[in-house]
């Protein structure tokens, strides 16, 4: 079995996946993928129906790769000959005093020139009757929000990937990644080489970078969303309801029914450090009640009998921003954390992944995703996740 190769990425979940189509499209048969697991396994960020796609976001910075992502995946949905991204509308939405204030998102999306709605709570309840607000609420409305097909995404990334003469295998755990005689070798039951590696091991990336000698202040979360069979299913179609985001603290988030008959509901960032191999697939009892207590205060249609649970795990940088970046002495090795929020950036990481590979550089800005940031070389740091 051939075991030389151009590009190695390592880590077939939503941003492996998009590395392993993008770089694909140039290496062909010069790229193998690994995953320790099976393809599409629910142990660690990326699977589910669907994560919420947006242009509003509280920087200008994530709002230009916010474009490049749409950009990304209109191609992969062209390649594939199949629809991954699906329009709703997206609200944001927040009391006056929130704990994550609008004024930053009106502010980029302002300096980017994307069109938006600033909302009163009467306007909103009017649009969207299964709301129930208070007069201090607001939000904003942006038409192109919506929601990602992830695991239908992560499918035609890797079909894709393999149309291209991509090598991916699947349950080969790494047992070792070293840099020898200017290439790296990775070890997977057997060793191969590569000139360039891909780093996107999600919630094991603390792992693989001890292998190469680095520590970077991460914490794995157990998180979950929850499905209602509510009885109003109609209301909450695609066609009738947007994705949403509460914008407090506790931050919580929903999607239209989609995958399931039922809503989807979930808290941001609000479960129990753990790590990827000792987390549980039980449903936190306190987080569900979090959420069911919100959605009977401010949607309480969208209540049913939970029709299902699904816990899976974010890996969160201290201040919720991600990593793509080469490793510092590295200059081989490209990495990317997506930090509990990357997945409607998927395809446009994994090709910026790619463009570090091949090309050594990106168009796009990745300065603020450095891996040599301040706030990561700090032992204990601070830790905001409200973003």
């Amino acid at each position: 079995m051939r075991t030389d190769y151009e590009y190695i990425v390592l880590g077939l979940g939503g941003l492996g996946s998009g590395a392993a189509y993008w770089l694909s499209r140039t290496a062909g048969r010069d790229l193998l993928g690994l995953e320790q697991f099976e393809l599409g396994h629910v142990r660690g960020e990326s699977q589910d129906h669907s994560r919420i796609i947006r242009l509003s976001y509280h920087t200008p910075g994530y709002v230009q790769l916010a474009k490049r992502a749409y950009q990304s995946w209109g191609m992969v949905e062209a390649d594939a000959r199949e629809s991954l991204i699906l329009q709703t509308g997206g609200l944001d939405l927040a009391p006056r005093n929130s704990r994550i204030p609008l004024d930053p998102y009106i502010a980029s999306l302002t300096a980017e020139g994307v069109a938006f709605e600033h909302l009163e709570a009467t306007e909103i309840m009017r649009r969207w009757p299964q709301f129930t607000l208070t007069d201090d609420c607001h939000g904003l409305y942006q038409e192109q929000g919506g929601l990602a097909m992830a695991a239908r995404a992560n499918a035609a990334h890797q079909r894709l990937a393999r149309e291209h003469g991509a090598l991916l295998l699947d349950g080969v755990p790494v047992t070792s990644v070293r840099s020898v005689d200017g290439e790296v070798e990775v070890v997977a039951g057997r060793p191969y080489r590569c000139r360039k590696l891909v780093v996107a091991a999600g919630p094991w990336s603390a792992t693989v970078l001890s292998m190469l000698g680095l520590s970077l202040p991460l914490e794995v979360t157990q998180e979950q969303v929850t499905y209602y069979a509510t009885p109003h299913l109609r209301e909450f179609q695609p066609d009738r309801f947007p994705v949403w985001i509460w914008m407090d603290d506790p931050c919580f988030y929903g999607f239209p029914v989609f995958g399931e008959p039922a809503t989807k509901i979930a808290q941001d960032a609000g479960g129990r450090p753990v790590t990827a191999d000792s987390r549980s697939f039980t449903p936190d009892p306190d987080n569900s009640a979090r959420v069911e207590a919100w959605t009977r205060r401010y949607l309480p249609r969208a209540l049913g009998p939970v029709h299902l649970t699904k816990t899976c795990l974010y890996t969160l940088t201290p201040d919720r921003d991600f990593v793509i970046d080469q490793l510092p002495g590295e200059p081989n090795i490209v990495v990317a954390i997506g930090a509990g929020h990357a997945f409607k950036f998927a395809s446009v990481i994994g090709r910026i992944l790619s463009e570090l590979a091949i090309d050594g550089r990106t168009p796009s800005d990745i300065g603020p995703f450095a891996i040599g940031r301040p706030i990561l070389q700090e032992a204990d740091p601070s830790r905001s996740y409200m973003v």
